[in-house]
């Protein structure tokens, strides 16, 4: 069972690290280019994702204070669930459009 969850941590790691890069640099996975259209949502969603994966690894192995099994289930899946949403709605919405360039012909 502690392979799993060690897979999970370095898993939540890997997806901090792109939540990062992409919040600094505004890149994006090369799977994700084509689906993405609002990076820094996108980047914000991995971020949570990750953290609700870490966080669950070490609270498993006892790195953090131990708190409630309760804490620890609705804790995560809260940080799951907004990090998979901030992700789809990073998916989801429109492309955002500049009025100044919304119609070339200046008319």
């Amino acid at each position: 069972m502690a392979w799993v969850v060690g897979a999970g941590g370095f898993l939540g790691l890997l997806a901090i690290a792109v939540g990062i890069v992409t919040l600094r640099a505004g890149w994006i996975l090369p799977t994700a280019r084509r689906h993405v259209t609002r990076p820094r949502l996108h980047g914000l969603g991995a971020l949570l994702t990750g953290a609700s994966a870490l966080l669950q690894s070490l609270l498993y192995f006892g790195i953090l204070p131990s708190v409630s099994w309760d804490v620890r289930f609705f804790g995560g899946n809260a940080f799951l669930f907004a990090g998979l949403l901030l992700i789809a709605l990073s998916q989801l919405l429109p492309l955002r459009r500049n009025r100044d360039y919304a119609d070339p012909s200046g008319a």
